[in-house]
């Protein structure tokens, strides 16, 4: 016999208390408290929520009748009790409107509840000794009737379940579940996914109806749940279907959510939420399956046209062959939708290289094989397992940019898809190019499993995760063979050098990890290692110069000096070398040091050498105190440089200033502060070269009485510093200017020793000699003949 129950619209949720002075005014403040009462009720459920250990119900008229529960009496001395009321429509509304962002997420619960009612199915066998099999979920959908139906053949409710589970919203019977087998010592292992017993309610984000029909084996009736969108209650009754074991979900789409009632995308949303799930989900498909038969027609008519040649030619008729056609016959029927695995949850040593690679393509839609992969597992507070990988090429399609989002770790919670959008909570922005899978159940996930809390438990697995990609890269940069690390420095050595900047815990492991052209590398590139294991005895310091490119770095006039003592000097050619380097400051005890700088170190200097460089700077003090007068401003000072080879002049920057190469990376932004840039410019040394031809005869015109044409000179030094040391000339028309005087200088005096060679040439040529004249000689009258 059926039976129906409307459940009220008020249950009671956490207690609050209420401080009410004995003065007979408690029933005022009870109206009061009423009145500020719209909280929450309780609704919990489904298969998957279903609990084995019960709790009390609360139904019936005392139920309907209680808007305000004491669970205290009051006392002259003691304050009231009260608990918090739900206006349960309102709630509902939060539930379904709020806890989630996206409809879809909808099938990811179900399924996951589903899971959990086989789970449990199949521990009561075990416990038990009955065995069960055919443990499924089965999913299909009806266009026409608009109509999705979930089915487990999982435990199943019992009435009591029914009002229990699914009459209190937020209580997991998942939870509950776990609680009895942790006190019976049998939680250990368990693959139960609820936790927080809302999940089911999710249903009403797509679904106008929802209809729960189940079959608990404790129990020979199967009972029907039935509640409304927007509704304060549900329906409980005996059901006209009758299951053997299990739980069906029938959801009443929405007119707006016909979308899931195609069962190709149920299918897709299965792969992309619940692939992993230990149990088959079958989705039922509706294909069209050739089929070769013969075309009785055309076989007929091929005879014919065999039988009338044989019967011309006097011949037996011989039977021809038969003619096919290809008929597509309609095929009904459910496929598993989670055929792939887990591979994260084998043991290491199980797993193969060729599953590695296959599970990173087909995860990640990758066609070229990953650089390198690591999997572990991380136990201690918090235990998780993991798969990452190193991509074998950067992508295509921008995805390398580290300030756009994108989807490199899927987040599972006992292999159900929660989310591949964590920003930077799971993986710093300079190695969001590691791809990989993480599962876990100790997450703080909010009650949509959508969002990942801040925390403790977050930031060791971001630890760990960033640790163990640090590991593999450097495993991969220790093999015997070099191409394969120098392909992925190639690829990703920018967010290395971005990871040196921005993480100081790791910067040291980091620093072995890049590589660089230098003076000595030839074609190819070092680490800082190999640079100081080729350092000269006595050098102290690692030397670098920045420049667009490799060839301008060797032709840069920083590093002649340096060339003529056999240094090794590091090429920096991308914008973001020179910032990782001054971020990093030292390697191995070893400052690094850039040869574009003010008083630049070369090494101690023997006693000779300092008593010639002494000479050489007293002999020129002239000429240098005289630039700097003409100069003025425009450099701090003017000295005699140890580091020029061939070059007469370069302009180095201050010490604790941008170099030349960084103010022009500075003026390329888009947003820069132009007072910012004044403040951080270096100030400018003019170095010279005594050794130059230009310097010496400079020298000579030095002093007092100089002509404006010496300090011009000095001027057009000057702005040719600027350009050959990297900086940009503000004013490029007076630089113009004094290129053209001085070219109109040039060809002045060419124009004189042309106008006064032949002059002269013509006074000692001597006369030419007289020729013979020749007679014209008249071959005819005619000159036509």
């Amino acid at each position: 016999m059926s039976a129906s129950m409307m459940m009220s619209s008020s249950t009671t949720l956490p207690k609050i208390i209420v401080n009410a002075r004995a003065s007979g005014k408690s029933a005022g403040q009870a109206r009061m408290a009423r009145r500020a009462a719209p909280l929450a009720r309780s609704a919990s459920f489904l298969s998957g929520g279903s609990a084995v250990a019960h709790t009390k119900s609360t139904v019936g008229k005392k139920l309907r009748k209680a808007h305000v529960v004491t669970s205290a009496t009051a006392t002259s001395t003691e304050g009231e009790t009260f608990q918090y009321q739900a206006e349960v429509s309102r709630l509902m509304d939060l539930i379904v409107n709020s806890l989630y962002s996206s409809k879809e997420i909808f099938l990811r619960e179900l399924v996951s509840n589903a899971s959990d009612a086989l789970d449990k199915a199949r521990f009561d066998s075990l416990t038990n000794g009955v065995a069960v099999d055919g443990l499924e979920i089965k999913i299909r959908a009806d266009a026409e009737a608009k109509t999705l139906t979930i089915e487990d053949t999982g435990i199943g409710m019992t009435k009591s379940d029914i009002i229990e589970i699914l009459g209190t919203i937020a209580s997991s019977g998942t939870s509950k579940f776990m609680d009895m087998l942790k006190e019976k010592g049998q939680g250990e292992g368990s693959n139960l996914i609820g936790q927080f017993g809302v999940g089911f309610y999710s249903a009403f984000l797509v679904a106008q109806t929802v209809t729960v029909i189940t079959k608990n084996n404790n129990d020979d009736t199967t009972w029907q749940w039935q509640a409304d969108q927007g509704s304060d209650g549900f329906t409980v009754k005996e059901a006209d279907e009758k299951l053997e074991r299990g739980t069906k979900i029938i959801l009443t789409l929405k007119e707006d959510s016909g979308e899931f009632a195609d069962n190709m995308k149920l299918k897709n949303l299965v792969k992309t939420y619940s692939e992993f799930i230990t149990f088959p989900i079958k989705v039922w498909t509706e294909t069209q399956v050739p089929e070769e038969v013969v075309n009785v027609e055309a076989t007929a008519a091929a005879q014919k046209v065999k039988d009338e040649a044989a019967e011309k030619e006097g011949k037996e008729p011989e039977k021809v062959k038969d003619v096919m056609k290809t008929n597509f016959n309609d095929l009904k029927q459910y496929e598993v939708a989670n055929e792939s695995k887990p591979l994260w949850v084998r043991p290491p040593k199980e797993v193969t290289d060729e599953e590695y690679n296959d599970f990173f393509k087909a995860t990640f839609k990758e066609f070229m094989d990953p650089a390198a992969h690591s999997h572990f597992v991380a136990e201690g507070d918090i235990e998780f397992r993991s798969i990452v990988y190193l991509p074998g090429m950067a992508p295509f399609d921008g995805q390398n940019d580290m300030q756009a989002k994108n989807k490199n770790i899927k987040l599972f919670v006992k292999r159900v898809f929660i989310s591949d959008d964590f920003g930077e909570e799971l993986m710093p922005r300079y190695l969001q190019f590691v791809k990989g899978v993480v599962d876990s159940s100790d997450l703080p996930l909010n009650v949509s499993r959508e969002i990942l809390q801040e925390g403790r438990v977050v930031r060791i697995m971001r630890k760990r995760l960033v640790r163990k990609s640090l590991d593999m890269i450097k495993e991969l940069a220790a093999q015997e063979d070099k191409s394969a690390y120098n392909d992925f420095f190639e690829s990703f050595g920018r967010q290395l050098k971005v990871g040196v900047i921005e993480d100081e815990a790791n910067r040291k492991t980091l620093a072995e990890l890049l590589r660089f052209s230098t003076s000595q590398s030839g074609d190819t590139t070092a680490s800082l290692a190999e640079y100081v294991g080729r350092m000269k005895e006595g050098q102290k310091s690692i030397y670098f110069v920045s420049a667009n490119s490799k060839d301008a770095a060797q032709k840069s006039p920083f590093i002649e000096g340096l060339m003529k003592r056999g240094l090794e000097v590091l090429y920096l050619v991308e914008p973001i070398d020179e910032i990782t380097l001054t971020n990093l400051q030292t390697y191995d005890d070893k400052p690094l040091v850039d040869v574009s700088k003010d008083e630049l170190d070369l090494g101690e200097d023997t006693e000779e050498e300092k008593k010639e460089a002494e000479t050489t700077e007293a002999d020129f003090k002239a000429l240098t105190d005289w630039m700097k007068e003409v100069l003025g401003d425009q450099v701090e000072k003017v000295v005699v440089s140890n580091r020029l080879g061939d070059s007469p002049c370069i302009l180095a920057t201050s010490k604790f200033g941008w170099s030349a190469n960084m103010e022009r990376i500075m003026r390329a932004q888009a947003m820069g502060d132009n007072k910012a840039m004044e403040y951080m410019k270096g100030r400018k040394v003019f170095e010279i070269n005594p050794n130059a031809a230009i310097i010496k005869a400079l020298k000579a015109k030095a002093g007092p009485g100089s002509s404006q044409m010496a300090k011009d000179q000095v001027q057009l030094m000057f702005d040719t510093a600027m350009l050959t040391s990297g900086f940009i000339i503000e004013n490029s028309s007076e630089f113009a200017s004094r290129i053209f005087s001085m070219m109109n200088m040039t060809a002045e005096e060419a124009s004189t020793e042309a106008a006064d060679t032949p002059v002269a040439a013509a006074e000692d040529k001597p006369a030419a000699a007289k020729s013979d004249a020749i007679e014209p000689e008249i071959l005819s009258d005619d000159p036509w003949k």
